[in-house]
């Protein structure tokens, strides 16, 4: 089963699902990609996931249009801007979800509140991924 997570940037809530669905289910194959991909994946959100146990740290952004025309089970907007400007994708996309998420990068603060911001969403992408994979992912398998 081949799933695509956009975002904008592709260095945050993207990352973050990506390594989410890889930890439920080393059977898939999970690839996130940017609408304007980011030059590095945030080190917050490194950090965050590296706190549940799950290493992003090799992870880079990626643009959606190294995706265009190919086949995907699923594809997973995770912000509204992506959810908007996502291209049509030539290639067949058995379903397109929309499952948003706020941006902890446009937080502003110091250190310790804008990885907080992080550990809030990553926690909120558990909470709403985990159902879904059950429900729409885990249940369709063979």
């Amino acid at each position: 089963m081949r799933i695509l997570i956009l975002c904008t940037g592709n260095s945050a809530r993207s990352q973050m699902a990506e390594g989410f669905l890889r930890s439920f289910d080393a059977t898939l194959e999970v690839h996130s990609a940017g609408t304007r991909p980011a030059e590095r994946v945030h080190p917050a959100a490194v950090q965050a996931m590296a706190e549940v146990g799950i290493d992003i740290s090799g992870a880079r952004p990626k643009s959606v249009e190294q995706y265009l025309g190919q086949p995907f089970d699923f594809v997973i907007t995770v912000c509204d801007h992506a959810n908007q400007t996502c291209p049509v994708f030539a290639g067949e996309v058995r379903q397109r979800v929309h499952i948003g998420f706020d941006d902890p990068a446009a937080v502003q603060g110091s250190e310790d509140e804008v990885l907080a911001a992080f550990q809030r969403v990553r926690d909120e992408i558990q909470e709403r991924l985990r159902p879904f994979y059950e429900s729409e992912i885990r249940a369709r398998r063979p």
